[in-house]
C-alpha cells in the first residue's frame, strides 16, 4: 500500500501547514460570521461543481447551526452522470460564462447583516469572480476559499482582470497545489490523489466552531442540528424540530 500510505503521508504534512499558517485568517473570518449572525443576518456559501461540497459541509450538518444557508445551484454541481444529461460539459461551461452568477444573486434579497463565503480552490473562473464582486457589490463582506497557490500561479480568465483573492475581504488558504492533486505516480502523465476536499473540509469546520465560541462569548446560543442517528436518544426529534424552525425564520428576510 506504497501510494496509499503516500498519499496519506503527504496529506497530514498539508494539514500541519494549513494549522500553522490560517488560524489568524480564520479568526477574522469566524469575527465576520458572528457578527452576521449575531446581528440576525445569515451567512451565505456559494461553490460550483466539487466545491459545492464544502457548502454542504457547513450545511445541513450535524453539529452546524442556524445562520448558515448553502447556495447550491443543480446546474453548477450535479454532474455525477459525467455524460448525457446533467453531464460535466455544461456545468463546466458554465463556470466560465459571465453575467450568469449575477442572475444567481438576483433570486436572493440580501440583509444589511449578511456575509458570504465563496469556494472555489483555483479562484479564477468567471462564475467565482462575479459571485464575490456582486456580493461585495451589495454591501456584504466576503470570504474566500481557495488555493492561493493556484490562484496566484494561473492567469485572470475573467475581463476585468481580477481572480477572486483580488476582490475579497479574507482569504482561507487551502493550501493544495495547483491541480489540486499530490501524488505522482509512475505511468501516469497527470497527478492523482485530490486533496482540497480534506484541507477545505478541515477549514470549513474550522471556522465553525470558532463561529460557535464567538456566539457563546456574546451570550447567543446557536441553535444546532443534531445527529438524529442516536435512536436512544428522545431529545434529538425535538432538537430537530428547534433547529427546522429557527432555520425557516432566519430566512425570512430573503423573500421579502
Amino acid at each position: 500500500m506504497a501510494a496509499g500510505q503516500d498519499y496519506f503521508d503527504a496529506a497530514i504534512k498539508i494539514l500541519g501547514r494549513l494549522r500553522d499558517t490560517q488560524i489568524e485568517a480564520i479568526e477574522k473570518a469566524a469575527t465576520i460570521c458572528a457578527d452576521s449572525i449575531a446581528a440576525g443576518g445569515l451567512v451565505f456559501l456559494f461553490g460550483s461543481g466539487h466545491s459545492r461540497m464544502m457548502c454542504e459541509e457547513m450545511t445541513p450538518r450535524q453539529g452546524g447551526f442556524v445562520g448558515f444557508v448553502a447556495l447550491v445551484e443543480q446546474a453548477l454541481s450535479n454532474h455525477f452522470a459525467i455524460v448525457g444529461t446533467n453531464g460535466l460539459r455544461g456545468a463546466l461551461h458554465l463556470e466560465k460564462y459571465e453575467g450568469y452568477a449575477e442572475e444567481l444573486l438576483r433570486n436572493f434579497r440580501f440583509g444589511p447583516h449578511d456575509a458570504f463565503i465563496v469556494i472555489s480552490t483555483s479562484g479564477i473562473r468567471p462564475l467565482i469572480v462575479e459571485a464575490a464582486t456582486g456580493a461585495k457589490a451589495r454591501g456584504l463582506p466576503v470570504i474566500a476559499v481557495v488555493s492561493t497557490a493556484h490562484c496566484n500561479d494561473s492567469p485572470a480568465v475573467h475581463s476585468s482582470g481580477k481572480k477572486l483573492t483580488d476582490v475579497v475581504d479574507v482569504t482561507l488558504d487551502n493550501m493544495c497545489p495547483k491541480g489540486d492533486c499530490i501524488l505522482d505516480l509512475e505511468g501516469l502523465a497527470w497527478r492523482t490523489g485530490p486533496v482540497s476536499t480534506l484541507t477545505g473540509a478541515m477549514l470549513i469546520n474550522m471556522l465553525r466552531v470558532e463561529v460557535a465560541e464567538r456566539l457563546l462569548s456574546r451570550s447567543i446560543t446557536p441553535v444546532l442540528l443534531p445527529s438524529h442517528q442516536i435512536v436512544e436518544d428522545c431529545t434529538a426529534d425535538e432538537q430537530l424540530d428547534l433547529f427546522y424552525e429557527a432555520y425557516r425564520k432566519s430566512l425570512a428576510h430573503l423573500y421579502r
